[in-house]
C-alpha cells in the first residue's frame, strides 16, 4: 500500500504560509484568489503571474476526458526545461500542485525568492529538470521532512475547514498552468507528461491560462467546486 497523506485546502493564506516555511519569499510572490475566469477579476490581479494553480472536482466527465486525452498527449512535444513530477502519494496534489508552480518560474525569480539550503532549494537541486518524473516521484515519497511539513499544512489554524479523517474520499484535485518559452503547459501530478494547451506571453499568460480553466468548467457547467489561484507579485 502506498503513502497517504491529508489533503490540503485551496487557501492563498494557507498556501503562502505553507511555501514561506518551505524556503520561499512570499514578500516578492505569493498566491492570491482568481475569483473568475472573466476579465474584471483577472485585471485585479498583479501584472506578472507566472504560474496558476487551480482546483477541480474529479466528476465523470472530467476523468473520461482525462482517459480520452492520453493517446493525444503521448504524441505532443514538450519543451525539455518543464518541470514535471508523478504524484505516486494519495492526496498529494496540493503539494505537488505547488511544486509544479514554483519549479517553473524564470529563473531570476527563483535565485531572488527561494533561500539557499532551504527545503525548496535542496529538492530542485535533488531533483533537476532532467530526471524523469518518476525518479522526482521517488525522491519526494522518501522525503520525511516535507510529509511532515505538509501534515502540519493540513492542521494549520488558517484552515477554514477540518481535514477530515484520513480514509475520507476526496473528490477535488489540483492542477498547476505555467508559462514555459511561451507556451502554457499543464502540469498534473497524474499524467504521465505536461499537456501543452498553447502560446502565451508574460503579459497575456493569465488570461491565456484562465481560459484553459475556463475548458474544465465548461466539462462541468453545474459545478461550483472549482477554486483558481494565480502566483503573482505580492501586493503591499
Amino acid at each position: 500500500m502506498g503513502k497517504k497523506w491529508f489533503p490540503l485546502e485551496s487557501n492563498p493564506a494557507l498556501l503562502n504560509s505553507f511555501i514561506a516555511k518551505l524556503g520561499f519569499d512570499t514578500s516578492i510572490y505569493s498566491f492570491t484568489d482568481v475569483f473568475s475566469t472573466e476579465d474584471w477579476a483577472l485585471d485585479m490581479i498583479p501584472q506578472g503571474t507566472t504560474a496558476v494553480v487551480f482546483l477541480y472536482p474529479l466528476t465523470k466527465v472530467q476523468e473520461d476526458h482525462r482517459s480520452s486525452e492520453q493517446e493525444e498527449l503521448m504524441k505532443q512535444e514538450v519543451d525539455q526545461s518543464v518541470w514535471h513530477i508523478k504524484q505516486r502519494i494519495d492526496n498529494a496534489c496540493g503539494t505537488i500542485g505547488v511544486l509544479h508552480a514554483l519549479a517553473n518560474i524564470p529563473d531570476s525569480l527563483k535565485v531572488a525568492a527561494i533561500s539557499e539550503n532551504s527545503w525548496l532549494d535542496k529538492f530542485y537541486n535533488a531533483c533537476p529538470t532532467s530526471m524523469s518524473s518518476i525518479e522526482k516521484a521517488e525522491v519526494l515519497e522518501n522525503d520525511d521532512e516535507i510529509a511532515t511539513k505538509h501534515d502540519a499544512a493540513t492542521q494549520d489554524s488558517q484552515n477554514q475547514t477540518s481535514r477530515g479523517q484520513l480514509e475520507d474520499k476526496v473528490e477535488t484535485h489540483f492542477v498547476a498552468l505555467v508559462n514555459v518559452n511561451g507556451k502554457v503547459y499543464e502540469l498534473d501530478g497524474r499524467k504521465e507528461k505536461p499537456v501543452c494547451h498553447g502560446d502565451t506571453k508574460e503579459e497575456t499568460f493569465l488570461k491565456d491560462a484562465a481560459s484553459v480553466v475556463q475548458k474544465f468548467m465548461n466539462r462541468d457547467p453545474g459545478e461550483m467546486r472549482f477554486t483558481i489561484l494565480a502566483f503573482a507579485p505580492t501586493q503591499n
